[in-house]
């Protein structure tokens, strides 16, 4: 009897994914939409902006010979530089992965901002780079010596993860030759992966497997997104090597349980996996097979509606805490649990970046408004929570219990999230909007500018969209042209008002929909979006009187240095929630005699906070 793949429903924005068979199922990519270039949409001036300036400072400070002094060292060139600190350091076995993440931001930086200092520096750390891989002769590349690759074959343990900073550096240099057109770097990379290929030649599928088999907490042998760049590499390259060797990464117990329907993510590692999911997105754009596509579909269903937070972050304690690390951070743990959860550690950054590419991903595949909910939701709740709004720095964990503190890194501490964050805040362009044939989407409702090549369209978008309201666009255009423009209705909008050109129109709204308007479009055409927003709570899935509070899209943080009790119940508790007089997103809540200030997640700084409440009526 032919076993039927019956991909698991679940329900957010009232996306659903019928099930299908495995070997010849419906295809459950229904509109393949398009990113817009990074040249093409321009952040313009806004509280939103300052972060990405925030950012790019940060990138500027770092000096090119101190970024490459461990490569030098471990090629045996001279550096009188003084080496990196934190995980960056000369003994630290992860040294090397920041210099990936560097390359990777900076060039999408330069890209958008050609002829600054940051260019002049990116392309230093490249020739650097290339002359410590001309050493070795091999394509060998890195911080570390390459025994380090001998023992993780032999012992699969011992080592700290090769394979994921070879892969911070293979990405680099592929989005400095995708963003900025430099050859060396592409070079360097196809030489990296033929060296990769060699080794791999030579070890027996057994060892292969018992390489890829990461269940254990804080897998030493985590492979980061090897087979995400080897993918890519294939689909610039055509060279069918690449694509076969990147195979060799795809985790079969993982990726066929995915497949499946499986819920297996209990006790993993959160980064160390879903990293292989992007590289099934990789996979899937490569060769259209079914069960990639499938495999990252119920990954997001599993994810989304049994293991996150309410911001859409997740990661904490493992349910077989074995490691230090284990006890309180990194891991998914039982699916539907998250009440006892609230350690001090949860929401690793580097889990959220991940789960944020993976969404806009599955939206360009498939056009669903559930991704494009998740998005905004973590995008204001989770990704800009993790600066510090005054110097820039970035958290390791974003905690959500009460109360807490937001631990920012410290310059010199070069962990993965400092990485993985320097990276994200470089493409806050990046989401906003799409388009196909015939549309635009906006998705996101940021300051910024996107201008349409092949329609010769500029749509600018002004607003201080979430903390107000009201969103306001306006196009150039040469000659009036017919389009579509698709305005994203998120979940909590019940209400909507639209206007073009000042005159309010009648429409029908949805939540979790896209808005049409269509006609021909005129030189300085104005569209303004009004949401209108209301209080409301979103509970612990294991616990109904626990629960975070929302404005609108904002996820509210109570202002409190000890735990938040509350004695009303909810309904109660939501008529007791008014906004301060004369503030954009400052907030009161009433409870009893008790009075608590609020503010959004994204503005808490240094302050003590806490978001989950408890309702104890006793």
């Amino acid at each position: 009897m032919t076993r039927l793949l019956w991909v698991i429903i679940a329900f957010l924005g009232g996306f659903q994914v019928k099930a299908s068979k495995l070997d010849n199922g419906k295809h459950l990519v229904v509109g393949k939409l398009y990113h817009f270039s990074n040249k093409e949409v321009e952040l313009t001036a806004s509280w939103i902006k300052q972060r990405e300036s925030l950012n790019i400072t940060w990138l500027k400070s770092l000096e090119p010979d101190r970024l490459l002094h461990n490569f030098r060292v471990a090629a045996g060139l001279p550096s009188s530089a003084k080496p990196l600190e934190g995980w960056e350091a000369p003994h630290i076995g992860l040294r090397g992965h920041f210099v990936g993440h560097y390359l990777s931001a900076a060039a999408w930086v330069v890209e958008k901002y050609a002829g600054t200092h940051l260019t002049h520096n990116l392309e230093y750390v490249v020739e650097g780079l290339y002359e410590c891989q001309q050493v070795y002769g091999s394509g060998y590349l890195s911080a570390f010596p390459e025994t380090d690759f001998d023992i993780l074959e032999t012992r699969f343990t011992g080592v700290w993860a090769p394979y994921y900073t070879f892969h911070k550096i293979m990405q680099g240099l592929l989005d400095v030759y995708v963003h900025t057109g430099n050859e060396k770097a592409y070079k360097m990379v196809l030489s990296m992966a033929d060296y990769v290929e060699r080794r791999m030649s030579r070890l027996a599928p057994s060892n292969i497997e018992q390489m890829m088999y990461t269940v254990t907490a804080n897998p030493s042998n985590e492979m980061g997104g090897m087979n995400e760049v080897l993918y890519e590499l294939y689909r610039l390259s055509k060279n069918r090597k690449y694509l076969d060797l990147a195979t060799l990464f795809d985790p079969v117990w993982f990726l066929e349980s995915l497949v499946w329907g499986e819920d297996i993510l209990s006790g993993l590692h959160a980064n160390t996996h879903i990293v292989l999911v992007n590289g099934f997105v990789q996979r899937y754009e490569a060769t259209q097979e079914q069960k990639y596509v499938t495999a990252v579909v119920n990954f997001w269903n599993m994810l989304m509606h049994a293991h996150t937070y309410a911001n859409g972050t997740s990661s904490g304690p493992r349910p077989n805490a074995v490691t230090d690390t284990s006890v309180s951070a990194e891991h998914w743990g039982e699916p539907g649990h998250l009440c006892n959860t609230l350690s001090k550690q949860i929401a690793e950054s580097c889990v959220t970046h991940n789960t944020q590419r993976l969404n806009s991903a599955l939206f360009a595949l498939t056009g669903e408004s559930c991704y494009a909910d998740a998005f905004m939701n973590i995008f204001y709740n989770g990704v800009l929570p993790v600066q510090s709004v005054s110097t820039g720095a970035y958290v390791y964990h974003l905690p959500l219990g009460a109360p807490r503190y937001k631990k920012y890194l410290k310059e010199n501490d070069f962990m993965c999230c400092s990485g993985s964050c320097t990276e994200a805040f470089s493409k806050l362009n990046n989401g906003i909007y799409y388009h196909n044939d015939s549309a635009i989407y906006v998705n996101s409702y940021v300051p910024s500018k996107v201008y349409w090549k092949k329609k010769k369209i500029q749509l600018e978008q002004t607003g201080n969209f979430p903390k107000e309201p009201v969103v306001d666009f306006q196009f150039s255009v040469k000659h009036p042209t017919n389009f579509s423009l698709k305005f994203f209705i998120p979940y909590w909008a019940e209400e909507v008002d639209v206007f073009v050109n000042g005159k309010k129109i009648k429409v029908q709204t949805k939540s979790s929909s896209f808005l049409e308007i269509e006609r021909c479009w005129t030189n300085q055409d104005k569209v303004r979006i009004e949401f209108h927003y209301a209080f409301y709570l979103k509970t612990m899935p294991d616990k109904e009187n626990m629960f975070a509070v929302f404005y609108g899209p904002m996820m509210l943080a109570f202002e409190t240095k000890s735990e938040v009790i509350l004695r009303s119940d909810k309904n109660v508790i939501l008529r007791g929630f008014s906004k301060v007089d004369g503030t954009t997103a400052r907030f009161v809540l009433r409870d009893g005699t008790q009075t608590y200030n609020l503010r959004p997640l994204f503005d808490i700084d240094d302050q003590q906070y806490g978001v989950y409440a408890t309702i104890r009526d006793f």
